[in-house]
């Protein structure tokens, strides 16, 4: 038996340039790992098995999927039994299912002995899905193109924040196709790209304030779901110095100066799903 930490990710920022004729989108965004993690658990066994705490069908499990791409790339002829506990909520923007495709990557290139490179992990993790091939170059990138482009950075500051999810979650596909249908592109790369490296100046410089995080999907969903930007101001007058909308939502977070002041602020979310977190740094 093999035990495997998958983390979850916020996205500090979030550009969205065009829609490409693949259905993809190129984006700019600089995306961090958080201590919220997923527990993956693996097992010898003659074929690809995946039991999991929440019900999902498993032609649209990702980890399933990783599996037995990896399998049939390789043609593995032994299988494994994958538990995964799920402490990452879906439909929030947290990169749950991500995250737990490229942690099997990883670890069944290891136990099945695989040796592929993480050039060829990141080719294959495109197959699965955009946000796959982040969790393969932990804990903080700058991710480009259709997610394909990795750029990982280095960073020794880390940040205590609030995550706070409403009852409902939201679609990805619904979240671009919302974006798409309401939204002008009007920013230019240079301008985006400029955007950004001040952004990861100021983190590294520990000089965040709420003006510097940007989310382009937070307009057009807010426009049906008004309680995300509610949770933004709340999390605001709770004490947090920013706050955004992670990915395609439904999540949002704060960042809070400490962990005790999150922590006294999440007394403020009754009724909420919270976690007090940490952004990863590497090791």
């Amino acid at each position: 038996m093999f035990i495997f930490k998958s983390p979850a990710k916020i996205n500090w920022a979030l550009y969205i340039l065009k829609k490409r004729v693949d259905g993809y989108h190129d984006i700019v965004s600089l995306i961090n790992t958080v201590d919220l993690y997923d527990t993956l658990i693996f097992e010898k066994s003659s074929s690809i098995e995946v039991h999991c705490n929440y019900p999902i069908r498993t032609e649209n499990n990702l980890v399933y999927k990783a599996a037995k791409l990896l399998q049939e790339y390789k043609q593995i002829k032994e299988g494994v039994k994958i538990t995964v506990r799920k402490e990452i909520p879906i439909g929030a923007g947290l990169g749950g299912g991500s995250s737990n495709a490229a942690i099997t990557m990883k670890a069944l290139n290891e136990l099945w002995k695989l040796s592929l490179t993480l050039e060829e992990l990141n080719n294959l993790a495109m197959q699965i899905g955009s946000d796959v091939p982040f969790f393969l170059n932990t804990p903080l990138c700058l991710v480009e193109g259709k997610g394909d482009k990795i750029t990982p950075l280095k960073i020794e500051k880390t940040y205590h924040l609030l995550i706070v999810k409403p009852s409902f979650s939201i679609s990805t596909r619904w979240a671009y196709e919302s974006f798409d249908a309401e939204s002008q592109l009007t920013e230019n790369y240079e301008k985006i790209n400029n955007n950004i490296w001040l952004l990861y100046k100021q983190l590294c410089e520990g000089v965040i304030d709420n003006k510097c995080l940007w989310n382009d999907l937070e307009q057009a969903v807010v426009k049906k779901y008004r309680e995300i930007d509610f949770l933004k101001r709340k999390l605001l007058s709770s004490g947090a110095v920013a706050s955004l909308m992670s990915g395609s939502g439904s999540t949002v977070y704060g960042v809070f100066e400490s962990k005790e002041s999150a922590i006294a602020a999440s007394k403020e979310f009754i009724g909420y799903w919270t976690r007090v977190v940490q952004t990863l740094v590497e090791e």
